[in-house]
C-alpha cells in the first residue's frame, strides 16, 4: 500500500525498510565478533603450540609454597569464575585434581557459592532490564523459571544441564528471588554436581574404581534431584498460578 501524503504539507513521508541499517550495507557488529572469534582461536592455538603449561604435581608444589594462601587463592579465582561466563567446570574439575575430593569439594563449594552471591548482587543493583537484555538466548527460560519463583525454582535452574551458572546468578537477582532462598538452593543444588566434576579432576590424574565411582553416584544424585526440584517448582507453581495448569474452560467455537 503506497505511502499517503501528509495533508498540511502534502509530502509523503520516509518509511524505514525495517530495524537500522549498518553503514554502507556492511554489518560491522557481525564482522567485528567474527574478526574477534578468529583472533582468539589463533591465540589459543599459539599458547597451545608455544607455552608449556605446568604439570599437576608442578602446581601442587607451587601452591603447597604458597602455605594457607594457596587455598584461599583458589577459592577467589573460582568465586571470580563464577562472576562470569565461564564455566565453572573448569574450577571444579582443577579443583579434584589439586586438592583431592575432600578438600577439593570444600575449596570449591566455598568459591563457586561466594562467587554465584555475588553475581546476585551485581544483579540486583544493575536492574531487571538491564539484566534481561545481558542474559540474551538465556533470557526467555530464566525468566519463565524464575518470574515469582523462589528455591525450588533456583534449584531446578541450577540442575537442569546445559544451563550455565552465570545466568541463574543475574536472573535470581534481577527477578527478584530472596538472597535466602538463592543461597540455600545454591549451596544445595550446586553440591552434587560440584563432587561429580571434582571426582573427574582427581579420577584424570590417579584412575580408580573409587573416583569413577564418586562420578556416577553423584551425577545419579544430581538427576534425582532436577527430578524432585521440578516436580516441586511445578506443584508451586500450579498452586500460586492456578490458570497455567488448568486450561480455560472458554472456548472459542466459532
Amino acid at each position: 500500500m503506497p505511502d499517503r501524503p501528509d495533508p498540511e504539507t502534502g509530502e509523503t513521508p520516509e518509511v524505514s525498510d525495517g530495524p537500522a541499517r549498518t553503514r554502507g550495507g556492511v554489518p560491522w557488529g557481525s564482522v567485528l565478533r567474527n574478526v574477534t572469534l578468529v583472533l582468539a582461536v589463533l591465540v589459543m592455538v599459539w599458547l597451545a603450540l608455544n607455552v608449556r603449561l605446568p604439570s599437576v604435581d608442578e602446581l601442587r608444589a607451587d601452591i603447597a609454597e604458597l602455605g594457607a594462601w594457596g587455598p584461599l587463592a583458589f577459592i577467589a579465582l573460582y568465586a571470580a569464575v563464577a562472576l562470569t561466563p565461564i564455566p565453572v567446570t573448569i574450577m571444579a574439575v582443577a579443583g579434584g585434581m589439586l586438592f583431592g575430593v575432600p578438600g577439593g569439594t570444600v575449596l570449591s563449594m566455598i568459591g563457586v557459592t561466594l562467587g554465584c552471591w555475588g553475581g546476585y548482587w551485581v544483579a540486583r543493583g544493575l536492574g531487571r532490564d538491564t539484566v534481561m537484555r545481558a542474559l540474551g538466548s538465556h533470557a526467555e527460560l530464566v525468566e519463565d523459571r524464575l518470574e515469582n519463583g523462589g528455591f525450588y525454582a533456583v534449584c531446578t535452574l541450577r540442575l537442569m544441564p546445559g544451563i550455565p551458572y552465570w545466568p541463574v546468578n543475574y536472573g535470581s537477582g534481577a527477578l527478584g528471588i530472596s538472597s535466602r532462598d538463592f543461597l540455600i538452593a545454591t549451596a544445595l543444588s550446586a553440591l552434587p554436581g560440584q563432587i561429580s566434576l571434582i571426582a573427574v579432576g582427581v579420577f584424570l590424574v590417579e584412575p580408580g574404581i573409587a573416583s569413577g565411582a564418586v562420578v556416577a553416584i553423584s551425577w545419579t544424585i544430581v538427576i534425582a534431584l532436577t527430578l524432585l526440584s521440578y516436580r516441586r517448582w511445578r506443584a508451586t507453581r500450579s498452586t500460586e498460578h492456578p490458570e497455567d495448569a488448568i486450561p480455560s474452560a472458554t472456548t472459542d467455537n466459532a
